[in-house]
């Protein structure tokens, strides 16, 4: 099989292509290459992929450059099209707001009409848990309200949802959302909590804490989301002939849809994250405490059981073993 994975220089495109590599798929690999982070860390991920060069072709590309988008799709045929590439990062749409339209809107856009265009069997596709927004209904069900996100980010997200469902619906197109919890783990990306924290523990710099410490995140290791992902790739979403279209049936749709939550269902408050942390690295944390940020929610837990029930899968790793893997690549790569 032919894979497209368009952010394979991204934290989870990367794990999901040696993954993908390894189990002697084909994979064609797009990136933007942007400077949103640290290029040098997206640089190192890509270089991890290309020593696997046997099943791996790179290209730097935006998905918003639609006719490379279309000429892509013409040359490789691919049977699967797994879209990780997008402007992630919830306060940075507090800033850059253009940024994600023209990323995760526009650029899905392109992605969407390339499916059409050459009969992709199946698009898998970057949700996120950020579209449950003000919801206060924990755990988080696919059939919880979503119509209320606090952030562009999350509500680019949900976009994407209704623009798949659309294309899903009008030309067959099998889509696969999926709503990511909190990801974590080496190679990870440095606007994120664990690669924030790690580094101002080790070079004795504040840490600071919105809500004051009072935040709970749905903590899921990235080898867990990449075998979700390919236990997905296959498992192509039919019609729900049994959708009633008065009921509120999000996960499922008369259309060849599917919406899944993937986390690991064990929310953890953020200091205790931060005191494994501290242990594992035996230094104590400069603490600074804020008030909650614009955007932010305060508490996100993933209900599993329609992920598992679709394709048996449910996350493993807890917490502990997860972050004692991330400091180990982490003050192995930064040379801590």
């Amino acid at each position: 099989m032919n894979i497209l994975v368009t952010g394979a220089a991204g934290f989870i495109g990367m794990h999901l292509s040696l993954k993908l590599i390894k189990l002697g798929f084909n994979v064609i690999g797009i990136d933007n290459l942007n400077e949103y982070y640290d290029l040098s860390l997206k640089l190192s991920r890509l270089q991890k992929i290309k020593a696997k060069q046997e099943n791996f072709e790179f290209f730097k590309m935006d998905l918003n450059d639609k006719e490379k988008i279309n000429n892509l799709f013409k040359d490789f045929r691919f049977d699967a099209v797994i879209n990780l590439a997008a402007q992630a990062g919830v306060r940075y749409s507090l800033e850059n707001p253009q940024s994600y339209i023209e990323s995760n809107i526009s650029g899905f856009l392109n992605i969407l009409e390339a499916s059409r265009n050459n009969n992709i069997s199946h698009l898998v596709y970057a949700s996120s848990s950020s579209v449950y927004g003000i919801n206060s209904n924990v755990p988080f069900n696919e059939n919880s309200n979503s119509d209320h996100p606090i952030s562009l980010y999350g509500a680019s997200k949900k976009a994407n949802e209704m623009m798949a469902h659309s294309y899903s619906h009008l030309y067959n197109i099998p889509s696969t959302g999926l709503r990511f919890f909190t990801v974590y783990g080496p190679w990870g990306r440095p606007d994120m909590a664990p690669m924030i924290f790690a580094k101002a523990i080790l070079d004795n710099k504040p840490i600071y804490l919105f809500n004051n410490g009072n935040m709970i995140r749905d903590f899921t290791y990235i080898e867990d989301i990449v075998e979700g992902i390919i236990k997905l790739i296959k498992k192509t979403p039919v019609k729900n002939l049994l959708f009633d279209t008065k009921k509120n049936m999000s996960s499922s749709s008369f259309a060849p849809y599917k919406i899944l939550n993937i986390g690991k269902g064990s929310p953890v408050n953020i200091n205790y994250f931060l005191e494994l942390l501290e242990d594992k690295l035996g230094k104590k944390a400069i603490k600074k405490m804020l008030p909650n940020q614009p955007g932010d929610v305060q508490l996100t837990e993933a209900d599993t059981s329609e992920m598992f029930d679709w394709v048996g899968f449910k996350a493993k790793t807890n917490i502990e073993i997860g972050v004692d893997k991330f400091l180990k690549w982490y003050t192995s790569y930064h040379k801590y």
